[in-house]
């Protein structure tokens, strides 16, 4: 990989990771137009960090608020004794459906949805889904018995219910975002709302991934599997471009996050719709004249 391979990638990501666009999808197309022998490996996973360090920067009071409320639990001996520590307890809870889910089907996952034409079946469907997030958001708020859900409203059906939704992003075109903003609006969350909780919920997520995968390719390292392919730890200049791609997914997935906020607070999701269904259709029409494989 070239630095400026390595410094694209991670714009693509810094972008991607937090517009409800799926940044798994455009890391494998943009790496397979790069030339790259195994665009599935580690980097497209490792690389997450980076925009995992663009969620603890920017969320950084509010997670700071959660620590000190779990550690008020901790004194207390008592689950959800504030709203902060509830917020915290449901993010962890959030997080079981992909945990349980990624470890136990990542390799028939990968198998089955890491291809272009199967992405872009997958971007359209979650498109569609989407689109009837904001059919149903809209009926609602038409109600007017009815009001937004607030994070602090939030309880443990609703946090299971986003958690598994993000568990459906394990398939590369369906965007943990653009699934876990969708569950959102179906429970009744505003747009920003679901964007926020959305976020918080990302942290456990990519940091176990991201690890997980660092682990997987350290153990490659020192015990090479000639039916994988070569660890990223085997090359210095490998690591050199992962760290810089991690680094600048970091810094421009910062902005994204703020300039997303900003936008769901004034607009709707339909120009991310319109733009999947562009992008998922692009893919399959290409695929079907032999262009992509």
């Amino acid at each position: 990989m070239e630095l400026w391979q390595a410094v694209v990638l991670g714009v693509i990501q810094g972008v991607t990771e937090f517009l409800p666009i799926s940044s798994t999808a455009h890391l494998l197309a943009a790496r397979q137009a790069m030339g790259h022998a195994n665009p599935d490996d580690a980097f497209t996973t490792v690389v997450q960090l980076g925009t995992l360090v663009a969620v603890f920067v920017y969320f950084r009071a509010d997670i700071a608020h959660m620590l000190r409320a779990l550690w008020g639990d901790w004194r207390v001996k008592r689950f959800g004794s504030s709203v902060d520590s509830r917020l915290a307890w449901l993010i962890a809870l959030g997080t079981v459906p992909v945990v349980l889910i990624g470890l136990k089907f990542k390799r028939p996952i990968k198998e089955t949805f890491y291809d272009l034409p199967t992405m872009g079946l997958v971007a359209v469907l979650f498109a569609l889904l989407m689109w009837a997030g904001e059919v149903w958001h809209r009926i609602r708020k038409q109600d007017q018995h009815r009001s937004d859900v607030t994070e602090s409203n939030i309880d443990w059906k609703i946090a299971l219910w986003i958690g598994l939704w993000q568990a459906l992003a394990l398939m590369p075109g369906a965007s943990r975002s653009g699934t876990t903003i969708t569950a959102a609006l179906f429970a009744g969350l505003s747009r920003s709302a679901g964007a926020r909780f959305s976020f918080l919920l990302s942290l456990p997520s990519i940091l176990g991934a991201g690890l997980k995968d660092l682990y997987d390719e350290y153990k490659l390292y020192k015990v090479p599997d000639p039916t994988q392919h070569t660890s990223l730890f085997a090359s210095t200049d490998e690591m050199m471009m992962l760290a810089v791609g991690t680094a600048v997914s970091g810094v421009v997935g910062y902005f994204a996050i703020a300039w997303l906020l900003n936008y769901l607070r004034k607009y709707d999701t339909g120009v991310f719709v319109s733009y999947r269904l562009l992008l998922g259709g692009l893919i399959v029409a290409l695929y079907l004249l032999g262009k992509v494989k």
